[in-house]
């Protein structure tokens, strides 16, 4: 896109994607910070009083579906929508859904059964919701860059500083509101966060140009009309009243059936995005290119099993085994998911040059080697949390360590992510076709989902190997080895995959 002005010498567009994006995970990280908390409280604290394995496989289906249903929603406004539009949709939504669960967290809702139906619609609003935005902000910054352009990684790395900003901020002010004051000013302030970023995309449009319009839309058209907005509002009332109603039908339904039309959707699911993968991929060099996409996806699932034990396993040893007084001041354990947050504020400007850098000297990694990099600092880092929780039981009873730790650790898990997330959304972008380009986004977005499932379960699966092994298991020493060995598996691969990608790098 040519534009008269520039947002740190990129197109202005992204000025708009980047604090849509970042009001947007203000909200996502805001409730995610508060989930498992929320969950394991007790009655009288406002909480659903659950053990701490239910809590992170709630959390860890709820962190997975929000990364399925983006492929929906990628190939909804490939084909229906167009980016936009869906946008809004999803904008609208989650709004909606977080302000659900600020509903289900007020102590005179109602029942706890009442409680509970609020809580699990709001989560399955906001899944839908994130759907419909999640692929389709991150195709509109590939948009505005020709996929020759040097700047476009860059750009990306800009873009995720929106996302972590977000990620820091809500924290701060939508963990401690619900941590400290109530859970339901949390969830709150979450849904608040929603409104201000649709709105910033709805006042900030114009900057976009003509990226993102509904398919067929006559080429002069730059802004949505009344019909368009129609359309939108009856998809924000037809998902709402979907999950209300279906969640009345689900609970009414036993365990086997709902058990078995999961894995009849998800089958046919699978099926449909194979259909349309297959029938929008010509050629050699597409499908190619596609194939690496789906290889690295699968190393993706690796990398985000570790580092999603940010909302599990290190949300707990922050909260019961981490010292968290300064004086008389005690920082809220939810602070804690902000630290990874503002080390990509800080160091993802100096990412970005030095990707810009090395290409101007020919040293810079190609992608599969960046995604190297990334998961082997990802190892290291929890070679770090294991070491920390066997100081914390080195005189056979549990003491606090020093906040240092942990802190250390999303470091180096962070410098690891800055390796692997924004390069994965840049390739993707710049590796699908033309017509899948947020088909292949939602299937990478699934890539996500897989890791945030498996990331919840890894203390139950160290668990299974302890009583299948005879031995204790650590799962952070568990996690450090099986991410280094994948690592050096993704090392063998990368000559053939750069290979694959065709000149693109």
């Amino acid at each position: 896109m040519t534009q008269e002005k520039s947002f740190f010498g990129h197109p202005i567009g992204l000025s708009t994607l980047f604090a849509s994006e970042m009001w947007e995970r203000f909200s996502y990280y805001g409730m995610r910070a508060l989930l498992v908390y929320f969950l394991t409280d007790t009655l009288i604290g406002g909480g659903f009083n659950m053990a701490e394995l239910d809590a992170f496989t709630i959390y860890g289906i709820f962190t997975a579906l929000v990364y399925v249903t983006p492929i929906m929603g990628g190939i909804l406004a490939d084909k229906v929508l167009g980016q936009r539009k869906t946008i809004y949709i999803g904008g609208i939504t989650m709004a909606m859904g977080q302000f659900l669960l600020s509903f289900s967290a007020m102590p005179n809702t109602g029942s706890l059964e009442t409680r509970q139906f609020l809580f699990f619609s709001g989560l399955g609003i906001l899944i839908l919701g994130n759907g419909f935005f999640k692929p389709n902000i991150s195709t509109m910054v590939g948009e505005l860059y020709d996929n020759t352009d040097p700047k476009k990684d860059g750009g990306f790395t800009i873009f995720y500083m929106g996302i972590n900003l977000g990620a820091f901020l809500s924290p701060l002010i939508a963990g401690k509101l619900g941590e400290q004051v109530a859970w339901q000013y949390g969830f709150m302030a979450a849904g608040v966060g929603m409104l201000i970023g649709t709105t910033w995309f709805l006042i900030r449009s114009h900057t976009l140009g003509k990226i993102g319009m509904p398919p067929k839309v006559k080429h002069e058209s730059v802004r949505l009309i009344a019909k368009d907005w129609a359309n939108i509002m009856m998809y924000v009332v037809g998902i709402v009243v979907f999950i209300l109603g279906g969640m009345s039908v689900w609970n009414s339904l036993s365990a086997s059936f709902t058990t078995w039309l999961i894995r009849i959707v998800s089958v046919a699911g699978i099926f449909y995005l194979a259909y349309n993968i297959f029938s929008g991929t010509h050629g050699k060099t597409e499908w190619s290119r596609v194939g690496v996409i789906l290889v690295l996806a699968v190393f993706n699932i690796f990398f985000w099993a570790g580092f999603e034990q940010a909302g599990t396993t290190f949300s707990i040893f922050a909260r019961d085994t981490t010292d968290r007084m300064i004086g008389n001041f005690e920082i809220p354990a939810t602070w804690f998911q902000s630290v990874n947050a503002i080390f990509i504020v800080i160091f993802a400007p100096l990412f970005s040059l030095l990707w810009v850098k090395l290409s101007k000297f020919k040293l810079n990694p190609n992608t599969p080697m960046k995604f190297v990099w990334g998961m082997l600092l990802l190892s290291f880092g929890f070679v770090i949390m294991a070491i920390a929780n066997r100081v914390s039981q080195a005189g056979g009873e549990i003491t606090k360590v020093s906040p240092l730790w942990l802190v250390m650790v999303f470091m180096m898990h962070t410098f690891g992510e800055l390796c692997l997330s924004p390069i994965g959304l840049s390739m993707v972008t710049k590796l699908s076709p033309v017509k899948l380009v947020s088909t292949m986004m939602g299937v990478w977005m699934g890539s996500f989902a897989a890791g945030n499932f498996v990331a919840s379960q890894m203390k139950a699966i160290s668990i299974w190997l302890e009583g299948a092994l005879g031995q204790e298991v650590p799962v952070f020493w568990f996690i450090a080895s099986e991410t280094a060995v994948a690592a050096l598996i993704l090392l063998t691969l990368t000559p053939w995959l750069k290979r694959m990608m065709k000149g693109i790098t």
